[in-house]
């Protein structure tokens, strides 16, 4: 009897607000270079340390999410977090997805400016013990990789210094920023002339 292989699932979480190329490179690299099988880019519908004022509708940043990975096999677009209740704290989050999809082996995606404050996550600790976590480089933000617990890991993927806070100023300035977003995404704001 043939075992079925865990997938290694990645858990990208996050307002992407909007998606642009550098959450995308990011993601392809953690598949094609750090063994994830796949990566769920899981929108988040209020982010506890972020104003509703601040967020473009839920549907709308899920909707430019499924828009940008359409043609990428492992990546998948997850509004797992709407269903939950709010605010979504992740903790909640993982130990749900654990619950509901037990033949999945999930990796928790963070860049290295959260993980400088991450103890002041939400059960920051709990979090640390029960799941698995990739940090991923930021700018001005070194990990001591000697120093992080068991179950995190420092991956060495390309730093991309660009922000949703960026591209959602640039828009609204009328900038013609195609080529920080994907090409989708990009047609999708100019027809419906999105700004914040």
């Amino acid at each position: 009897m043939n075992q079925v292989k865990t997938r290694k699932t990645g858990i990208f979480s996050g307002s992407f607000n909007p998606i642009h190329i550098g959450h995308l490179a990011l993601a392809n690299y953690l598949c094609e270079y750090e063994g994830l099988d796949e990566i769920w880019f899981m929108v988040s519908p209020q982010n506890p340390l972020k104003t509703k004022a601040e967020l473009w509708s839920d549907e709308l940043r899920l909707q430019l999410v499924e828009l940008s990975i359409s043609d990428y096999p492992r990546f998948r677009a997850s509004d797992f977090e709407f269903h939950l209740s709010r605010p979504s704290y992740s903790v909640y989050t993982l130990e749900k997805l654990r619950e509901t999809y037990p033949n999945r082996e999930f990796y928790f995606i963070i860049g290295s400016d959260n993980w400088e404050r991450f103890e002041r996550w939400y059960q920051s600790e709990r979090i640390i013990k029960e799941n698995q976590l990739l940090i991923y480089p930021r700018p001005g933000f070194p990990v001591k990789e000697e120093e992080l617990p068991e179950t995190v890991r420092l991956v060495h993927s390309p730093v991309f210094e660009i922000s949703s806070t960026f591209i959602r100023e640039a828009l609204s300035a009328g900038k013609d920023i195609r080529y920080f977003l994907h090409p989708r995404v990009w047609e999708a704001i100019k027809k419906d002339n999105i700004r914040l």
